[in-house]
């Protein structure tokens, strides 16, 4: 197998443009592409509520219910704030383009560092919390929880490479049967508890209090269960994604999403609370995972079911931050503040290397962190919450200068959703900070840096390649030299294209071991070509610096612009049958690439 049928085999039949329309997104496909991190965040986020009140005790966790009410709330009015957005921006883009548009260029590029952190933050606590939740149904598979994460990222990365309305398919199975487990299990766990009334026994036994209750402890755990905001945005940036009517069928979607998340959120934590659940600080259950087997009364088959479920659902959130963070990075390359090369369809209309470039760097930060839900958490929401402000306060900024029908409504309800997101955010990298936030406070001032100095390089490279007032060069003159590893069949070719694009061109053999050169003079006699071959002592056995001497001796000597070096280079059969060969004329093709003045050239030989 080739690597480009095997690349068809793992990718699919590559597209082409005239297809995009097609392959967008229709609502019930969108809704577990872009929403699947928001849905899966209610598989821990109830659990980071309880791990911060526990500290306090048995008096701690009755307060859960109500700080996921209080984040419950912030959802629904975070998730109307981008109802608005999605129609105003229907090009896509979130709050990087509002920002742009209306707070300028240093507030976008803090909310494009800001969500692309955030993405990528995604990616590494979801497929985390994945992991968990299938070491919770098998404890022996705990020793291999890094491995298991990073091929849990190379399968979701593989599948978002064939496509986003491929990758939609996938994903929604997973998806809608974790949405009907969890709420299957809220609705028997209600039942159960009006008939039956909480249990007598606590599953798990409350540890010694160790913080008292107060402002700090609550606003602690307020912080931690934020991370059930995290992928709202995603739909407002990928508007252009969803089906025509693209801004009402996102809209729709993001509606569709506030509800499950909310319904789901709530009634995890007040099954929780009733049944008295506690979390495990070591990791080895889930809240999740107690909360099923109390409700279904078993650790049978529902149970299995709902485990997993949440583990494809948590493995499978990853997909928002991938359909999200390619897009994101796309719109930042077209603008200039990141490599253009983001900015690329692959075969399958998608941004290939924006999706390969995720899933690379989240595989690292999970080796960093050990795939550790709880250590990356402390990391997690800060970023979002940076674009979930400057999103809303430009969008405050949009409709005052737009004065549309029902603009001060519309802008006093973003206004609203700016201020709680703010409140929050600060509330958030306040009791984050010393668990790990400062690393994200320290990395988007970072990355901001860098979309800067990519974009003064793009405009400083404009400014030396403008043509205006250039003139055309005269005719350019060079030398053609021909590179001679031996004296075979595949050199033949070489000799005869240089003497088509030069009436005196040179022949070079670079002597790394002397014993071989008479014989190799001997055979170039014989082979009557027409030209003299120049030897090239090598005393410390390298091709590229003898070559690269010459050639600018050549410059001088014939008084020529540029040489061109031809490299014979022959093509083999097999993939493997490369590993027989030292690859020198792919070396020496590199070194001479970075000289000036040189123009290197491949004629190839197919031995067959």
């Amino acid at each position: 197998m080739t690597l480009a049928s095997f690349r068809r085999f793992l990718l699919g039949e590559p597209l082409p443009t005239a297809r995009a329309i097609h392959e967008r997104l229709p609502k019930y496909l969108a809704l577990p592409v872009f929403a699947s991190d928001a849905i899966s965040s209610s598989a821990y986020a109830v659990e980071e509520i309880l791990l911060a009140l526990v500290a306090a005790g048995a008096v701690g966790l009755h307060y859960s219910v109500g700080v996921a009410a209080a984040i419950g709330l912030l959802f629904v009015l975070v998730t109307i704030s981008y109802r608005q957005t999605v129609y105003a921006y229907p090009a896509g883009g979130g709050a990087y383009t509002v920002a742009y548009e209306n707070l300028g260029l240093t507030a976008a590029l803090l909310a494009a560092a800001a969500l692309l952190l955030d993405y990528l933050l995604t990616v590494a606590v979801s497929t985390a919390a994945g992991v968990a939740a299938i070491i919770s149904a098998f404890p022996e598979l705990a020793s291999y929880r890094v491995a298991l994460c990073v091929l849990c990222i190379a399968i979701v990365t593989s599948i978002n490479l064939r496509g986003a309305k491929e990758s939609g398919k996938v994903f929604a199975g997973p998806v809608y049967l974790f949405v009907t487990i969890v709420a299957a299990m809220v609705v028997v766990g209600a039942v159960r508890l009006w008939l039956h009334g909480p249990p007598a026994v606590v599953p798990s036994p409350i540890g010694p209090e160790t913080q008292a209750l107060g402002l700090f402890l609550l606003l602690r755990a307020f912080a931690s269960g934020c991370a059930a905001l995290t992928g709202i945005e995603a739909i407002s940036n990928g508007v252009p994604s969803f089906r025509v009517p693209e801004s009402r069928n996102a809209a729709l979607t993001l509606v569709w999403m506030a509800v499950i998340c909310v319904v789901l959120f709530l009634g995890i934590t007040v099954l929780a609370q009733s049944y008295g659940i506690v979390p495990d600080e070591h990791g080895t259950e889930t809240v999740l995972s107690k909360v099923g087997y109390t409700a279904f009364g078993s650790r049978g088959v529902l149970y299995l079911i709902l485990q997993a479920a949440t583990a494809m659902i948590l493995v499978l959130a990853a997909n928002t931050s991938f359909a999200g963070f390619p897009r994101l990075a796309s719109i930042l390359a077209r603008d200039g503040f990141a490599p253009h090369q983001l900015a690329n369809l692959g075969d399958r209309l998608v941004f290939n290397n924006g999706i390969v470039l995720l899933g690379a760097f989240s595989a690292l930060l999970i080796a960093q962190f050990g795939g550790q839900t709880h250590k990356l958490i402390p990391l997690y929401a800060v970023g979002v919450f940076i674009s979930f402000t400057l999103s809303q306060a430009g969008m405050v900024r949009h409709w005052w200068k737009e004065r549309t029908r029902g603009w001060p409504v519309k802008a006093g309800v973003n206004a609203v959703g700016a201020v709680a997101t703010a409140v929050v955010l600060l509330v958030v990298a306040y009791v984050k900070f010393t668990h790990g936030a400062w690393m994200v406070l320290l990395f988007i001032p970072l990355l901001m840096l860098i979309f800067l100095q990519i974009s003064r390089h793009y405009r400083s490279l404009a400014r030396v390649l403008d043509v205006q007032g250039a003139s055309v060069p005269r005719a350019i003159r060079h030398a053609v030299v021909v590179l001679v590893p031996g004296v075979n069949r595949g050199v033949l070719p070489a000799l005869a294209y240089a003497k088509t694009i030069s009436p005196d061109p040179e022949a070079v053999f670079v002597e790394i071991d002397p014993r071989d050169t008479a014989e190799l003079l001997r055979e170039w006699g014989e082979l009557r070509a027409g030209l003299p071959l120049t030897v090239l002592k090598s005393p410390w056995r390298s091709l590229a610096q003898p070559v690269i001497q010459y050639c600018h001796s050549l410059r001088v000597e014939k008084h020529v612009d540029m040489v061109t070096v031809i490299i014979p280079e022959f093509v083999v059969t097999h993939w493997w049958h490369r590993l027989l060969h030292n690859q020198s004329g792919l070396m020496l093709k590199l070194a001479l690439m970075f000289e000036p003045n040189i123009v290197v050239t491949n004629v190839r030989y197919r031995p067959e």
